[in-house]
């Protein structure tokens, strides 16, 4: 399933309420097109690569952190930025966003950070700034410059301080002047924190971890004492606003604070070496060998969808293999058709698939099982992902509540993936004794075959679950698939048990 690019209104001002009086994202005006934000921002993220320790992608610090990046940007507003996420080996509590979606977590971020939900606050913070356009927003407002000229550089002095790229920026640009216009001011960090605020309890963690980290490194280091309350000031009483506009939120029991993963993770971050400032500046991590020096073939790419609402979607999922451009069309025997099944068995519920098939679990308790070569960068071509979403209220109780849970999810896939089209009435079912319904869909498939973007048939199953909440299956196949691939998605759809 494919993301759509969803354009924000670009008018002046903080925000506007949502009828609820829930902040909502609206950028300045903005001399930059979203094109050449995101080509610019490219340049500078490449520069990050050159001047810091960047982990490569195979670390499990930084999995982790493209996990948990890709459960919040399923849930951030505005333009479909490519997002990714890497993390630098450096010991400054910090964190930046390059334009474009490109954000760098410092290892001693991780290492401060007493919880999942706090962690989760900083990267919503940032992709906050990403969503808003901060920086290219502030550089747009200056007078008598031509704003097209040396933005890479000029980005890039700002967003790795003068201890890293910015003598060389500054040198690179030829001017004396201050670039103090482009560090985020007071007004910038209120807004990234009341957005995040928003991002972190739609992908359904307790929202007041935001200001506890800050509160955390404040504590531990004093008001001046860690590189990220000084690159991001505090517009004052940051507890107290955020506070208010968590009671804008409707009410719900609980969030995630932590989880087993991030005390996993935790425990490996606190393992791994950190580089000083100092160190970092003299470049003596460069002929270890251990870090990236480059992008790789992903670069950190999450595919989770950017614009929308909640809830996960199959492009979301972390597919792994490759979708590739031409006549793809896995055999009956690769989709594990009269092949043997596995179970799996989660903390939830538990369910039959292809044992040929992959599985992988997110950060955010979502599943897909894919077949080898049936998903990519893309999304999924091939396979089916599985999550649960809470529900509000006495939740799902009965038939109706049911039909109008499926229908409202129907809607948000509709609006994350550009516009899916309904096929299909909705059809009541049972599911291991639980009242389920199903209901087919169509859109925009991955695969491109001699040139034609194929189109896509999924199958959502909604199963109301003992608690109320819902657990889904969104079943993926190319159109011309489908019918052959129906039989082994109803069985696996009948062996699932909510629990």
């Amino acid at each position: 399933m494919r993301r759509l690019l969803l354009l924000i209104v670009l008018v002046a001002g903080m925000g506007v309420p949502a009828a609820w009086g829930r902040y909502e994202a609206v950028t300045c005006r903005n001399a930059f097109t979203v094109e050449q934000e995101e080509s610019e921002g490219q340049k500078v993220a490449a520069q990050v690569y050159q001047q810091m320790p960047v982990l490569p992608e195979s670390d499990p610090v930084t999995q982790y952190v493209q996990q948990l990046g890709a459960r919040l940007v399923a849930h951030a507003s505005g333009i479909a930025w490519p997002y990714n996420f890497h993390v630098v080996a450096s010991e400054d509590i910090n964190a930046f966003a390059v334009p474009g979606g490109s954000i760098f977590v410092n290892l001693g971020t991780v290492q401060a950070a007493e919880t999942e939900a706090q962690l989760a606050g900083v990267m919503a913070h940032e992709i906050s700034h990403v969503v808003l356009r901060h920086s290219t927003c502030n550089l747009s407002k200056q007078q008598g410059r031509n704003v097209l000229y040396g933005l890479g550089s000029v980005l890039s002095s700002v967003l790795l301080g003068n201890g890293t790229a910015g003598s060389l920026a500054q040198g690179a640009l030829g001017i004396g002047q201050s670039l103090d216009f482009l560090h985020m001011s007071r007004d910038d960090e209120k807004q990234a924190d009341l957005l995040g605020t928003g991002i972190l309890y739609d992908a359904g963690y307790d929202p007041r971890g935001l200001p506890q980290f800050f509160e955390t490194i404040q504590a531990k280091t004093g008001a001046g004492g860690a590189q990220f309350l000084s690159d991001h000031p505090n517009p004052g009483n940051r507890t107290e606003y955020v506070n208010a506009e968590i009671q804008t939120l409707p009410p719900r029991q609980g969030g995630t604070v932590t989880t087993a993963e991030f005390k996993r993770v935790h425990a490996l971050a606190m393992s791994q070496h950190a580089y000083a400032a100092k160190e970092v500046q003299a470049g003596v991590w460069k002929q270890t060998g251990r870090y990236a020096s480059g992008p790789g073939a992903s670069a950190g790419r999450v595919n989770a969808p950017a614009g929308s609402t909640g809830g996960s979607v199959p492009a979301g999922s972390g597919a792994s293999g490759t979708v590739a451009s031409g006549a793809v069309r896995l055999s009956r025997s690769a989709l594990g058709i009269g092949g043997q099944m596995a179970r799996y068995q989660g903390p939830q519920y538990a369910v039959n698939y292809p044992a040929n098939w992959q599985k992988n679990v997110d950060a955010s308790g979502a599943v897909t099982f894919i077949p080898a070569g049936g998903g990519g960068a893309s999304g999924i071509a091939y396979g089916v992902l599985i999550d649960t979403e809470r529900q509000p209220g006495n939740g799902v109780s009965d038939a109706a509540s049911l039909g109008a849970a499926t229908s409202a999810l129907v809607q948000r896939l509709s609006r994350q993936n550009g516009g899916l089209e309904q096929v299909s009435g909705v059809t009541a079912m049972k599911v291991q004794g639980q009242l389920a319904n199903a209901v087919e869909i169509r859109g925009q498939s991955p695969v491109v075959d001699n040139g034609t973007t194929l189109k896509e048939r999924d199958w959502l199953v909604t199963v109301a679950r003992p608690d109320g909440d819902l657990n889904y299956m969104v079943f993926v196949s190319p159109e011309r698939d489908f019918a052959m691939l129906k039989p082994l998605f109803s069985s696996m759809a009948k062996s699932f048990k909510a629990q």
